[in-house]
């Protein structure tokens, strides 16, 4: 109790500390490591057992990842998953292989290390992409995909061992690894596979046969705590599974949550399993830092740093080279690199085994404890930098990138080609119309470019890019870039210079739009009225209204609504009779709507079942 007790006073007075910083959790959670550890005030000791313990949390991460992920989006990884993840293993491992073997290290344990020190953090990668919340995006991806591959590689490396081991000479080997060795004359066992597809096969029909029945029946008793029992007997059943296999329990975990990621119980068993996961985690990052010997530090400082900043430099270039070939932008082929550069959790299971059966030295092992640790605390510094120094000047909106020429001149430019100038491109073009489509991110241009749509790069608030695009001789252009300021900057710029020219805008709400009525622009559309409005339809509908009904409310709060925001421009300065005016018109819309209503529908006391 005093152990747990001082390891939550530690985290609690220091990681806040650090993410005030700006060093994020994951850099505060192992300095309380090396705080209360053996190397520090000697507060708690058993790092071993706690990083057991806390391992856990990494194997109920992945379990989180899987229900994000539908098994089609798995499919859709594929190339990622062949393409980024197994040549970075590849790559990496063989990279600092040679340079250990180049600086003395006989070829079997310079080709274990390399392996090992190719595994990547898992907690610290997939946290850091958690925390920045990017775990959809292309950098999320792609870390998901090489994370994956190095849990699926863990056990052919751990296979593999004992054969390297050998390579080192018979007088070296233990008795255990040569009857391993002599086991593996017949390296092509079928029955490994045949298991293994077979144990995928009954995963996928316990899942839906089985698992989400019991689901049902245990949310129907609505007691939470054994709602949330069941849900981390599912995290750990799926772990064992795999681990019993002979694959990695992380792995098993992850396919655990791809199989329960379109069940309707996902958010709850979300919900209840993230506290757990945030606190293991944390704790198998305090037992990294409890697990950093300075005393081998101290004795060969030189050694150390150098092994650290080499692989971590080789992991990054070799991470940032493979992401070019994905077309991903400059910043996110950075992102991607500073997140896999650490060794992670896996090497020292590989490293620990290694030692056990003789393929390295007891002296190599305590130097590379201390290295794969380190090289953990350095990513959160690494991203600090990125995020202070890099990002501001890699951002696809502020690089200095010329203009593209424009070699075309259509009837309608679009300025903006996000999700909102998507949606009106695409019903203009449907009936006919073709259009001018600019844009001021090269990561988007470069992403609908696969879909061969073509956007120009350049700046919408620039008067020569305007001119450029044929905006003189336009019929009307389209506002579609995000934020307000931006929206009527551009618009001011096109109604001074362009005062023939219609325009069609994107208001952010109410008072941007009375900004474009000043402007002089007549056509805009709130970004979120009408959608709004769709749902309040449906949930009349829902509530008993006929559908003709709701829609015919719809249309005259929407005619209603349009009116007051006319009306109310002439007042928009002055605050108390805008108040007023709008305290006026609610009253007015609830007496004119009800006096339109036929008949009135009896409001049930839950809403009406399907029939």
């Amino acid at each position: 109790m005093l152990a747990i007790f001082l390891l939550l006073v530690v985290s609690v007075a220091l990681v806040p500390l650090a993410k005030y910083a700006g060093l994020g959790t994951i850099l505060g959670y192992l300095a309380a490591g090396v705080v209360i550890g053996p190397y520090g005030l000697r507060m708690v000791s058993d790092s071993e057992t706690i990083r057991a313990v806390a391992e856990f949390g990494i194997v109920m991460m992945l379990f989180l990842i899987g229900l994000e992920l539908q098994a089609s989006e798995i499919w859709r990884m594929r190339h990622k998953l062949l393409g980024l993840g197994v040549p970075q293993l590849a790559a990496t491992s063989a990279l600092i292989a040679g340079l250990l073997y180049w600086s003395g290290i006989a070829w079997a344990p310079a080709l274990i290390l390399g392996l090992a020190l190719a595994m990547s953090s898992t907690a610290i990668a997939m946290q850091s992409v958690a925390q920045r919340d990017i775990t959809k995006t292309d950098t999320g991806r792609a870390s998901l995909a090489i994370l994956l591959v190095q849990d699926v590689a863990v056990i052919p490396i751990l296979a593999a061992i004992p054969v390297l081991a050998y390579a080192r000479g018979p007088l070296q080997i233990s008795s255990e690894v040569s009857e391993a060795v002599q086991s593996m004359q017949n390296p092509l066992d079928w029955l490994t596979p045949i298991a293994l597809i077979g144990a995928f096969a009954a995963a996928i029909l316990a899942g839906r046969y089985v698992v989400r029945p019991m689901l049902h029946l245990v949310a129907q008793t609505g007691l939470r705590e054994v709602f949330t029992a069941f849900g981390l007997a599912l995290v750990i059943g799926a772990a064992l599974i795999t681990q019993l296999l002979g694959l990695s329990p992380a792995l098993g975990a992850f396919i655990g949550g791809v199989l329960l990621a379109d069940s309707e119980y996902r958010h709850e068993l979300e919900s209840i399993l993230e506290p757990f996961q945030g606190l293991l985690l944390g704790l198998f990052f305090i037992s990294v830092g409890m697990s950093i010997a300075f005393s081998v530090l101290w004795s060969d400082p030189i050694r150390v740093v150098a092994l650290v900043l080499g692989f971590v430099l080789v992991k990054i270039v070799v991470v940032f080279v493979l992401a070019s070939f994905f077309r991903m932008h400059l910043a996110d082929r950075l992102l991607l690199a500073f997140l896999m550069s650490q060794a992670g959790e896996f090497a020292f299971v590989i490293l620990q085994f290694a030692q056990h059966e003789g393929a390295i030295r007891p002296d190599t092992f305590s130097i590379l404890t201390v290295a794969v640790a380190l090289s953990m605390a350095t990513t959160p510094l690494l991203l600090f930098a990125f995020d202070k120094l890099m990002a501001p000047r890699l951002d696809a909106r502020h690089l200095n990138r010329q203009s593209d020429e424009i070699d075309t001149n259509q009837d309608i430019v679009v300025l903006g080609y996000g999700r909102f100038g998507q949606i009106v491109t695409r019903m203009l073009r449907s009936q006919g119309f073709d259009m001018t489509l600019i844009d001021d991110d090269p990561a988007q241009i470069e992403l609908v470019k696969r879909y061969g749509v073509k956007v120009f790069y350049g700046d919408a608030s620039r008067l020569e890019l305007l001119h450029a695009a044929g905006v003189a001789k336009a019929k009307l252009v389209v506002i579609a870039v995000g934020g307000g300021e931006r929206i009527s900057t551009i618009a001011r710029l096109v109604r001074r210079n362009f005062p023939d020219v219609r325009i069609a805008a994107r208001a952010i709400d109410r008072g941007h739009a009375h900004d474009l009525m000043d402007i002089g622009v007549e056509i805009f559309e709130r970004e979120t009225f009408l959608s709004a409005l769709s749902l309040g339809t449906k949930a009349l509908v829902a509530l008993g209204y006929s559908e003709e009904e709701a829609l015919r409310l719809a249309r005259d709060f929407e005619l209603h609504d349009n009116n007051l925001l006319a009306d109310s421009f002439s007042v928009r300065n002055d605050e108390s009779a805008y108040v007023g005016m709008l305290r006026k018109s609610m009253g007015l819309l609830s007496d004119a709507m009800n006096a339109d209503t036929p008949h009135k529908v009896d409001k049930p006391d839950r809403p009406p079942t399907d029939s």
